[in-house]
């Protein structure tokens, strides 16, 4: 994945901004219950899309990508903000580091023997009532290479919907809205992904 990212970050920017995705309209769903001046996680944070200059210009952003090239991008675009060249599966961070974590169309690059580990590691990272914002494919698809997307080699693999709800439960993430959205990708016609907006619990001594 790092190497394929990193030889097409000018053509992956141009191909995202080619077609309408339902980004920031959840981002604005995360916004409504996380204030801004918070500190919040992208995973796979990419370049210089429209869902992290959201993420920055509202909060105190910390992003994660594998591609170095992604990482440039971003540092030019947003030299403010922070931005961590790492891998999401191996990035540690302290408990409680963060108010909410948002990770859009990441997972379906992460093995799936990866992801309910990560899903559990984002909770530990969250503060009690903080809040995840992610894409999660449902599409059942056993670990597999796409030898040419978009011109390189692409990871990809996924669960269905009712085992991402498995997954989100047994990391302690509590779903407060969830929706199967097809996105109209160019080349690819209708991908469809599971919206999710879940909260980590607050412990009973830890109501506000």
């Amino acid at each position: 994945m790092r190497a394929g990212y990193d030889a097409i970050a000018d053509r992956y920017a141009a191909w995202t901004a080619s077609f309408e995705s339902p980004a920031l309209r959840w981002l604005e769903r995360l916004a409504a219950r996380v204030p801004a001046g918070a500190q919040v996680l992208e995973l796979g944070s990419g370049g210089d899309n429209p869902a992290t200059a959201a993420l920055v210009a509202r909060y105190r952003h910390t992003g994660v990508d594998i591609s170095g090239e992604q990482i440039a991008r971003a540092h030019r675009a947003f030299p403010d903000a922070t931005f961590v060249r790492a891998d999401a599966i191996l990035v540690s961070f302290d408990p409680s580091s963060f108010d909410a974590v948002v990770s859009l169309f990441m997972f379906g690059h992460i093995r799936r023997s990866e992801q309910g580990p990560l899903l559990e590691r984002i909770a530990d990272w969250l503060r009690p009532g903080g809040w995840f914002l992610a894409t999660l494919g449902v599409e059942g698809s056993e670990d597999e290479t796409d030898p040419d997307w978009l011109g390189t080699p692409m990871f990809f693999a996924s669960f269905d919907e009712r085992t991402n709800s498995r997954l989100l439960a047994r990391a302690r993430l509590e779903v407060v809205e969830a929706r199967v959205l097809a996105t109209e990708e160019p080349g690819h016609g209708p991908v469809r992904f599971l919206w999710v907006l879940a909260q980590k619990p607050f412990d009973s001594n830890e109501l506000p």
